[in-house]
């Protein structure tokens, strides 16, 4: 057993969502983890062996190469006969060093374009993908007008961006939608589907396009109308990937979660909405209904 006073206790103060703070509580982990495994007597290999990772693995975690995930770090633990206390501590620890936090005025000074590529490549890997969508539908089912609008700057404080260079960049990412080995489930509030960022034209337009995308096989759009009794409140957009991360967006930058019980809460929290909404054809009815009246209004 291990004792707790054998080994330097992190600093666990300070806001997760600060980049520094993160940088230095991912370090803490890697550092406690070593000082834990040295303190026990064991090599990596044994450790490995006990934990069923690879001396790799274990290597990488320590010198903070690779961060853990929850799991890896309870095995780890659990390894060690760590004390209770100072197991929690620890899991505390790695729940928030596998939250990470980026200001949407990161993107836009790298240029948000790179943010499309991130969301490419993150879609590329994934087998099914849950978004959650109460406020406005997300860039896989914009058509380039609505897309435009989106992707302007909204108040003076918003950063200064590269608008056209960010839509070609989501356009070119909407391939993915046609790659049968993948699946989409889009859950949209009629408030998302109603809000008018844009003329009666263009929100004609992209009303239509989300019911013709309703039509592959792969995608299924689904709508919560605004007559259903729904006990429970849309806080934010989240989307899930498969059963490995959920990214959250807030008004100044976006929180990805890769701890297992926030990714299970959320997809629970998804099934639990998508329980009260329409789909199939019942929601490319309710879509094309809705585009009929942005069209009313434009002519």
């Amino acid at each position: 057993m291990i004792s707790q006073s054998r080994w330097a206790r992190p600093s666990l103060s300070g806001n997760v969502l600060e980049p520094d703070k993160q940088a230095q509580e991912r370090k803490d982990l890697a550092e406690a983890l070593r000082s834990l495994r040295r303190a026990s007597g064991l090599s990596g290999e044994r450790l490995a062996v006990r934990c069923n990772l690879s001396q790799t693995k274990i290597s990488r975690i320590e010198t903070g190469r690779l961060l853990p995930s929850v799991i890896d770090v309870e095995c780890i633990l659990a390894a060690l006969n760590v004390p209770a206390d100072a197991a929690e501590e620890l899991l505390n620890l790695a729940r928030r060093a596998n939250v990470d936090y980026t200001a949407w005025r990161t993107y836009a000074r790298v240029g948000l374009y790179q943010k499309q590529a991130e969301l490419k490549a993150l879609e590329n890997t994934a087998r099914l993908m849950r978004h959650f969508l109460p406020a406005v539908p997300t860039g896989l089912l914009h058509v380039r007008q609505y897309a435009e609008q989106s992707l302007s700057k909204t108040v003076h404080s918003d950063p200064a961006r590269d608008v056209q260079r960010a839509v070609q960049a989501r356009m070119d990412r909407q391939v993915i939608l046609d790659d049968p080995g993948r699946s989409f489930v889009f859950l949209l509030t009629e408030q998302a589907v109603r809000w008018r960022i844009a003329d009666p034209d263009v929100m004609a337009a992209q009303t239509e396009h989300m019911a013709d995308v309703s039509r592959k096989p792969n995608v299924e759009i689904a709508i919560i109308p605004q007559s259903a009794q729904v006990p429970g409140i849309p806080l934010h957009v989240f989307v899930v990937y498969d059963d490995r991360l959920v990214t959250v967006e807030l008004f100044s930058g976006e929180v990805i979660l890769r701890d297992p019980r926030d990714v299970s809460h959320h997809a629970d929290l998804f099934s639990f909405f998508l329980s009260r909404a329409l789909t199939g054809e019942r929601a490319t009815s309710f879509l094309q209904a809705v585009s009929e009246e942005f069209m009313r209004e434009r002519d």
